[in-house]
């Protein structure tokens, strides 16, 4: 027993030498490449084995021939060691570069293709988080392509919906100073009119700049769904019957929701009053309101529009989006009542959407339910 313990002693005692010679040469080639350091660690598993191999043969006083011969054993066993190791990290760094120039690729504006072949569990795990975070950038640009058309279009038709009015304005303000105005009180009254626009135009500007800032304070208090609409029907409807639209509110339930009801009364108010600008005479616009699933109340408003481009649904509620009528015509407004909306329903922990319905589209409020006192 004694001496197979001596033998482990001398045996660990070699190994262990190999094995701290070892680890002082894979620090200074821990910056090259990954076939220098498998090669070094066939190495060293190699050399801790004749290391320790040697020094219980010299302590077992082994003939110099039984010494030559476990000598070569283990250096034709180290050969082949350090060969497989060499062809494996070669290996290795082939697929690491073919991940490599695949990253550069979506890098630079590209899509991320992982490489062919069959690579390590690891590289394959790394090849699909490149192609996950691919396919995140692809999406981010695309998102701020469209953010930056938007914002684009936005300053062209807020650029041209100001220049208008203040033009009209200019013009009545000249002809009153000059004298030549045939109706003084008309024009009176349209500069009013128009300045009411304008400052309509800044107010919902000013509205979005403080939800884009994420300053928009909400004096929340508890109230029914049914008060809400009640009070933006009540604010549209002479638009309504301007137009010759009919505006239903029947279908309305009493869900109390924990809300602010100035902001929340705009967001209906704006929803309706783009439907009926977008219904033709003689059409409906209704609004109702029924409880949602996982305690929510969905508010949904639907008009006669006729329907928006399934390729455009994704932009509705994009700031600055105004789409066209079906027959082309231009919409009026200045795109902002829908990015309004959205803006006020997600600081209220809710969501906005849209689709086509038969004859129209149905644009739809989902807000929590009140918790029960």
């Amino acid at each position: 027993m004694n001496d197979i313990l001596l033998i482990a002693l001398y045996a660990f005692a070699g190994a262990a030498g190999a094995g701290v010679l070892g680890a002082v040469i894979l620090r200074m080639v821990r910056h090259l490449s990954v076939v220098v350091s498998l090669t070094v660690v066939a190495g060293v598993a190699v050399t801790a084995m004749l290391a320790g191999t040697l020094a219980v043969a010299w302590a077992m006083f082994l003939s110099e021939h039984d010494l030559t011969v476990v000598t070569f054993v283990v250096a034709m066993a180290a050969l082949v060691s350090m060969g497989t190791a060499h062809v494996l990290g070669r290996w290795v760094v082939a697929r690491s570069n073919e991940l490599t120039r695949a990253a550069r690729s979506f890098g630079e504006g590209g899509s991320f293709a992982a490489p062919e072949g069959s690579g390590t569990a690891e590289m394959e795990a790394l090849a699909r988080e490149l192609a996950a975070t691919s396919a995140k950038l692809a999406e981010s640009r695309e998102r701020e392509r469209m953010l930056e058309t938007s914002r684009r279009e936005l300053v062209a038709w807020i650029s041209h919906d100001l220049r208008s009015p203040l033009a009209g304005v200019r013009a009545m303000a000249e002809a009153l100073e000059d004298g030549v105005a045939s109706d003084p009180e008309r024009y009176y009254r349209q500069i009013r009119t128009e300045a009411d626009r304008l400052n309509s135009m800044v107010g919902d500007l000013f509205e979005l700049s403080r939800i884009h800032a994420g300053a928009l304070a909400l004096t929340r208090s508890r109230m029914s769904v049914y008060d809400l609409i009640g009070d933006a029907l009540a604010g549209v409807d002479p638009l309504a019957r301007e137009r010759g639209v009919r505006l239903v509110g029947d279908e309305v339930t009493r869900l109390p929701v924990e809300v602010d009801g100035r902001e929340m009364t705009r967001v209906f108010v704006n929803l309706l009053t783009n439907a009926v600008h977008r219904t033709p005479a003689d059409g409906t616009v209704a609004i109702m309101a029924e409880p949602g699933d996982d305690g929510t109340v969905v508010v949904a408003v639907s008009d006669g529009c006729g329907g928006i481009p399934e390729e455009d649904l994704p932009r509705v509620f994009d700031t600055g989006w105004r789409g066209v009528q079906p027959q082309g015509a231009r919409l009026s407004g200045a795109g902002l009542g829908l990015a309004i909306v959205r803006g006020i329903v997600e600081a209220h922990s809710g969501r906005a959407g849209v689709r086509n319905v038969d004859h129209g589209c149905r644009f739809e409020v989902t807000l929590p339910v009140a918790a029960a006192q």
